[in-house]
């Protein structure tokens, strides 16, 4: 157990029949061959880890918008909100797939949110979705067509705001459980 965590972190071994079956679908969903801190300390709850597994699952990997770009989104939110552990996590996630945004030898999209290497449509959309996520009240119909004019669908434009709201619940969750970056992504070669 995590000493530091406020939450029981519950192992796959120590789970439920249904807690483990969640925990399968997050490592085959998400490709790893492990559990996620995340998931760990709600895994005393099997209902709410249900619900946050669904929304996660359903907002971040089904959809139009490519995954990299809604890493990217939670990545820059975490990082600017000081979730330290949603931007370790995320950050690597984004850079597992920086080589669909650029082939530059050595390109790490988290290093390079502002480089011209980085597609205009994401900057705009990490720029304009990491505002929503952080001050939701202050979303203009400015922004909205500012999105559709670098190329997004009313669709993709939902999904994207998504992200917002996805952004605010993992964060709110890594943060009051007082969980810390999983061993397991820290040794994740780069």
């Amino acid at each position: 157990m995590n000493s530091t965590a406020r939450y029981p972190m519950v192992s796959y071994e120590e789970a439920t029949p249904e807690v483990q079956t969640i925990y399968d679908d997050t490592k085959k969903t998400l490709q790893l061959p492990f559990v996620l801190n995340w998931f760990k300390c709600q895994g005393d709850n099997a209902t709410l880890l249900k619900g946050n597994w669904s929304k996660l699952k359903n907002t971040l990997m089904e959809g139009e918008v490519p995954n990299v770009l809604k890493q990217l989104i939670i990545y820059n939110v975490s990082k600017q909100r000081g979730c330290s552990y949603c931007s370790h996590a995320h950050g690597i996630f984004a850079d597992s797939m920086s080589a669909m945004i650029s082939e530059e030898k050595g390109f790490k999209a988290t290093e390079n949110m502002n480089s011209p290497s980085m597609p205009a449509s994401f900057r705009t959309a990490v720029k304009i979705v990491t505002s929503a996520a952080l001050n939701h009240n202050e979303v203009s119909d400015q922004d909205f067509a500012e999105l559709e004019k670098a190329g997004f669908s009313k669709k993709e434009i939902q999904e994207l705001m998504a992200q917002a709201d996805l952004v605010n619940m993992l964060n709110t969750i890594a943060d009051v459980s007082g969980i810390k970056i999983d061993n397991e992504l820290l040794e994740t070669p780069e």
